[in-house]
């Protein structure tokens, strides 16, 4: 269901163009190609529901979840999610922890490409939903935080 030959592209293109990214959707699937301030490249093809309603304009405001005005942290991408920089580290964040805007929360690999994710507004983190190592979604909530 992947176009392979299409990431290959769409990654060709971001580099040959020096741009921050681009995002294409081909036959339900949503292609993300992103580079980070330090050049590096990411992709995540995601499958579109086609029965979803089309989504609203996009803000810039974080995610609030239902619980109590809580922030959601989401993952930007398909796939493995880690607490820490590597096994012998410590986790980045842990429940209880306060967090301040633009700090790096955990990691995502995609591709052999590890993201750094950042907290989108500060506050305390409240609770983790995912387990370390495990599969994530693009869109999934990863962690919440409660505003300060």
């Amino acid at each position: 269901m992947v176009n392979w030959d299409l990431v290959k592209k769409l990654i060709q293109v971001v580099k040959e163009e020096e741009i921050s990214g681009l995002s294409v959707e081909e036959n339900g699937v949503k292609y993300e190609v992103r580079r980070d301030a330090a050049g590096n490249i990411s992709a995540s093809p995601a499958i579109v529901q086609a029965a979803a309603p089309a989504p609203a304009a996009k803000t810039e405001v974080p995610d609030t979840s239902e619980e109590e005005g809580l922030i959601a942290i989401t993952s930007p991408m398909v796939g493995t999610f880690y607490r820490s920089p590597s096994p012998e580290a410590p986790a980045f964040i842990e429940v209880g922890a306060a967090v301040s805007s633009g700090k790096v929360v955990c990691i995502i690999e995609a591709m052999k490409l590890f993201n750094e994710i950042e907290a989108e507004a500060s506050g305390k983190i409240v609770k983790i939903l995912v387990e370390n190592g495990q599969p994530v979604e693009y869109g999934q909530k990863l962690m919440l935080i409660k505003k300060a």
